[in-house]
């Protein structure tokens, strides 16, 4: 039987470690830090913006507010950011998690996933493509695409997420013409 929240938190609370990050090249930090203290489960999480469909801002947005739209997918860019390129894929109809797509949208869903991490990488300039799924925040399913610049490793892995936020935005006319290059891949 899976452990409870509690059973969790009263295994690893008094025992955090930090991981030898400030070893990483990736780590975009210096100096000491610590893990903060592990907090008690609450009695219930808070509902997610959107929750149930109700007041969903994914859902209330108009398509012109979009990259690129079909009958059933809508794709967002996040920015000007630090990356390259940042895109958040959406299905049009509200469902939370990715189990709650029909097979056939979950099917479609896949080759789009594809689709457009070929077109962000066909940019130029661009390292990899993280394809990620976070849900905390909106209820409105949806996957992130985060360009990582060439030649930059530091920048690697689950860490770049991070650095989006600490390098400055890419100049706007560049961030536009690398939109236009996507938004022209994925209308072939």
């Amino acid at each position: 039987m899976p452990e409870t929240p509690e059973q969790f938190h009263e295994r690893v609370a008094n025992d955090l470690r930090m991981p030898p990050v400030e070893e990483w090249e990736s780590f975009p930090f210096d100096g000491d830090m610590r893990p903060r203290t592990l907090q008690p489960p609450i009695g219930r999480e808070e509902p997610r913006y959107g929750e149930g469909g109700v007041e969903c801002r994914a859902c209330e947005q108009a398509d012109h507010e979009f990259l690129w739209t079909n009958e059933r997918w809508r794709l967002r860019a996040v920015g000007p950011t630090g990356l390259p390129v940042v895109l958040i894929l959406e299905p049009r109809e509200h469902y939370a998690e990715p189990g709650d797509l029909p097979d056939a949208l979950a099917a479609e869903c896949g080759v789009l996933l594809s689709r457009i991490e070929r077109a962000v990488r066909g940019v130029g300039e661009i390292g990899r493509v993280h394809v990620c799924r976070w849900g905390d925040g909106s209820e409105h399913l949806h996957w992130w695409f985060m360009a990582r610049p060439a030649r930059i490793p530091q920048l690697i892995g689950s860490f770049a997420a991070i650095w989006d936020d600490i390098v400055p935005p890419v100049p706007e006319e560049i961030w536009h013409e690398s939109l236009d290059a996507v938004r022209a891949t994925l209308a072939e």
